[in-house]
């Protein structure tokens, strides 16, 4: 067991509720054991008055006890339920009053006689999912008081939705579909809802699908045997079988090709998978995230991205804005990558000035959040004395309506020209105002590297 998972079970008070005086007791020194801090009840009505002062995370209670019985006490809880997991002990005959009191709030239930190697799972499942419910209720108050959620950073209406959105999906196993221009944090979002899930303890894998040849993706994410190709002089390990209990995203899943999309499709859908050259199947329990910079619905209608993989993923959608769509929390980011890298390079850097302020305000952030941490950071170790100022900004365009850093020509389109023609004039009028670094205009394009040098394939072909 994991340290985290130790102290985990340490912060949990579990309250055992049984007449049966022996059952009682062997249940509160098995609980105690396995780590847990333990108060024990003869019935609901002391079970109820122990809440307030005993503040249990977990009740573990029989069914049929005298004076008040189980369904009762979990109908007494009433609001204090909702901070509290309630477990129900019954017999083989009451099964289907258990399943009702499963309608009424309860997490679980075990029948009688007790397995205590279920019991100790499900207590420690339990834990883990209090843990990640008081972590989550923790940066509830966070985001009240400073307007962060974790990593992330913004206190504005569109930023609310995609916390409460984390904030549903954390605890689950579904899969998570992110959106948004490249630059808006959509890895950040994944590790958030890795840190705040019951596998916080357990392996977080990423890979770009965008960064990786085709040649290669395959035996990335699934590994390969000794000899299953050339160049494959061991046996590896590939993302599925690294990210095993934990959670693994997938960055620019709509880069992947088809043949790829149909593979991981069969592992989402069987949990199943077998290395590059191996003839065994292997059992996996991963979660699985993924991302893109383009619209899904499109990417699918386009073949991109395959119908029935879009569907499997899309069980929670996050779209994360782009900057230009909450400037208001343009300040406190701003603040917040002045005091990182304060930090990193020991700089005393107050604030920004007014003016550099406005600056920063009137550009329209076509790499998104990225690219305003990179541009504080160069700010940061440019500044001399207290404050950021304008001179120590990049060019920037002053234009609300997005002219380009450095001046470029404008883009223009006359009636007829084709959609082909009209995506090559933005391409090169966008790398003209990038200078030629493709990176830097893939970023201000929205999409990945990878695509970009496809079309510029495509064009120089054309």
């Amino acid at each position: 067991m994991t340290d985290a998972a130790k102290a985990a079970i340490a912060a949990q008070r579990v309250l055992i509720v049984e007449d049966d005086e022996s059952a009682r007791v062997g249940l509160t020194e098995l609980a105690r054991t396995w780590g847990f801090t333990v108060a024990a009840a003869a019935d609901g009505e002391e079970a109820l008055a122990k809440v307030t002062e005993f503040r249990p995370t977990i009740i573990v209670s029989d069914l049929v006890m005298p004076r008040m019985d189980g369904l009762q006490l979990l109908g007494a809880l009433g609001e204090d339920l909702g901070q509290i997991y309630f477990v129900l002990l019954t017999a083989q005959g009451t099964v289907e009053t258990a399943v009702d009191a499963l309608k009424r709030g309860a997490e679980d239930y075990l029948t009688k006689p007790v397995d205590p190697q279920r019991l100790r799972h499900l207590l420690e499942r339990l834990s883990e999912l209090s843990a990640a419910r008081r972590e989550n209720s923790d940066l509830r108050r966070r985001l009240r008081e400073e307007g962060r959620f974790g990593r992330m950073v913004g206190a504005s209406r569109e930023m609310r939705k995609v916390y409460n959105v984390i904030e549903q999906a954390a605890p689950t196993t579904a899969s998570v579909l992110i959106i948004g221009e490249s630059g808006t944090g959509k890895e950040l979002v994944a590790q958030t809802l890795h840190q705040l899930s019951p596998r916080h303890a357990l392996p977080y894998v990423a890979i770009n699908c965008a960064a990786i040849p085709e040649t290669l993706l395959e035996s990335e994410i699934f590994g390969h045997e000794k000899g299953a190709f050339t160049g494959a002089y061991e046996r590896r390990a590939g993302c599925f079988e690294l990210a095993d209990r934990g959670t693994l995203f997938l960055d620019e899943i709509a880069e992947m090709m088809p043949a790829t999309q149909v593979k991981l499709l069969r592992v989402l859908q069987e949990r199943r998978f077998r290395r590059l050259g191996g003839r065994v199947e292997q059992e996996v329990d991963v979660r699985v995230m993924a991302a893109t910079n383009v619209d899904p619905v499109g990417a699918v209608r386009s073949g991109k991205l395959r119908d029935d993989l879009y569907y499997r993923l899309n069980v929670f959608t996050i779209a994360l804005p782009p900057l230009r769509a909450r400037k208001e929390d343009l300040p406190l980011l701003v603040q917040t990558f002045v005091e990182e890298f304060n930090l990193r390079d020991t700089k005393a850097v107050k604030a920004v000035d007014p003016e550099a302020m406005r600056r920063l305000e009137a550009y329209r952030w076509p790499g998104n959040v990225r690219e305003l941490r990179n541009v504080i950071e160069r700010a940061v170790i440019l500044a001399k004395g207290d404050f950021i100022e304008a001179k120590h900004l990049p060019p920037l365009a002053a234009d609300r309506r997005g002219a380009t850093a450095t001046g470029g020509a404008e883009v223009l389109l006359t009636p007829g020209m084709t959609v082909d023609e009209a995506e090559q004039k933005l391409i090169v009028a966008t790398l003209e105002a990038a200078g030629g670094n493709k990176t830097r205009a893939a970023e201000m394009l929205g999409i990945s590297l990878k695509t970009l040098h496809n079309k510029l394939n495509r064009m120089k072909g054309a």
